[in-house]
């Protein structure tokens, strides 16, 4: 059993040694079989994202059509704790690609990153649409700096809060998860927007 003293000096992110409960870890999935591990971590009953959006698929026959696909490469975020993460990832074959994500801006090396359920659930609320009322950002997307922190007041994303930033030539409220993922809603009326 561990002493307060050894619990003060848990590293935050690591819950197997603090005995956190379920977080949310962004992890990078190898050769693209996020939706493989996706549908094995389903059959467990544990809890996933996978941010989908249709794209045009043109594979050189004669039927061109729109498909679901992942939105981002690579990636899936899972609710669980990383104790019971790593034995699934060493006891599961399916699961095996599954890799953590390193925070690279953290004070200690090796730190494992996660996301806190409330930035999440408003990452979700956002990236789980798969109409064209929004749209997934790369580095290269986002020009000029940071804008002001907003909440919406009104609509389809009434109480998402993100960050007004110019996509486009246009001014939008942008939600990220930083150095993970970000994505832009479409259009939000001014009127809806408070500052935070």
């Amino acid at each position: 059993m561990m002493t307060a003293n050894e619990k003060g000096r848990c590293l935050k992110h690591d819950t197997a040694m603090c005995g956190d409960p379920k977080v949310w870890f962004p992890m990078r999935v190898t050769y693209q079989r996020e939706m493989k591990v996706k549908a094995e971590l389903d059959r467990l009953g544990i809890e996933n994202f996978v941010p989908m959006t249709y794209k045009f698929i043109d594979d050189d026959t004669d039927n061109p059509h729109r498909e679901l696909v992942p939105a981002i490469n690579n990636l899936i975020f899972v609710h669980s704790s990383q104790e019971r993460i790593s034995h699934l990832k060493s006891s599961n074959e399916v699961l095996e690609p599954l890799r953590y994500m390193i925070d690279q801006t953290a004070q200690q090396p090796h730190t494992i990153m996660t996301v806190a359920d409330r930035q999440m659930e408003n990452f979700m609320r956002v990236a789980s649409r798969t109409d064209d009322s929004v749209m997934f950002l790369n580095k290269d997307s986002v020009v000029g700096k940071e804008g002001k922190r907003v909440m919406i007041t009104g609509g389809t994303f009434e109480g998402v809060t993100g960050v007004i930033r110019r996509v486009k030539r246009c001014k939008r409220v942008v939600v990220e998860l930083e150095g993970i993922a970000s994505v832009a809603i479409a259009f939000v009326p001014a009127g809806l927007l408070r500052e935070v």
